[in-house]
């Protein structure tokens, strides 16, 4: 009886596998999701990131903190206007990183100078090989949104 069982197995896989076919998908979508799409992988190839390192001057929590943050990156930002400063959203944390420094030794040095003002330490992050600018992240449309 297993004999007989384990031949009607084989049989069946074998039977399976000699009957499948290949064939073509097609995927029908709304048009805005490929031009999104497009943009998206445009952005991409413009935008190059690598590893690297930055400083991290602060984390807010809380009430206000999203306004903390701001307010802390705008300040550095006057104080440094060479370095760029990002804030980014971990949740539930607004955390504010300054710089692209391709090593640490850089970060190192950068921190030595900021430390009397700013309290920080180095993290590894992936580091923009050039700052990007506002028209790379912002709609084509910009300058008609600030001018209504």
């Amino acid at each position: 009886m297993r004999k007989q069982t384990l031949f009607t197995l084989i049989l069946l896989t074998l039977g399976t596998l000699a009957t499948a076919q290949t064939g073509r998908v097609t995927v029908i979508g709304d048009v805005a999701v490929n031009e999104m799409v497009a943009r998206h992988v445009e952005l991409n190839t413009r935008v190059k990131t690598m590893p690297g390192f930055r400083v991290q001057i602060a984390s807010f929590s809380g009430t206000n903190s999203k306004t903390s943050a701001f307010n802390l990156r705008d300040r550095f930002m006057i104080d440094y206007p060479q370095v760029q400063a990002y804030i980014v959203y971990d949740e539930p944390n607004f955390k504010v990183k300054v710089g692209d420094f391709r090593t640490r030794l850089e970060a190192y040095a950068f921190l030595q100078e900021i430390k009397e003002v700013y309290k920080g330490y180095i993290i590894k992050d992936n580091i923009f090989a050039e700052p990007p600018t506002l028209e790379e992240y912002a709609p084509d449309d910009l300058e008609a949104s600030f001018e209504e």
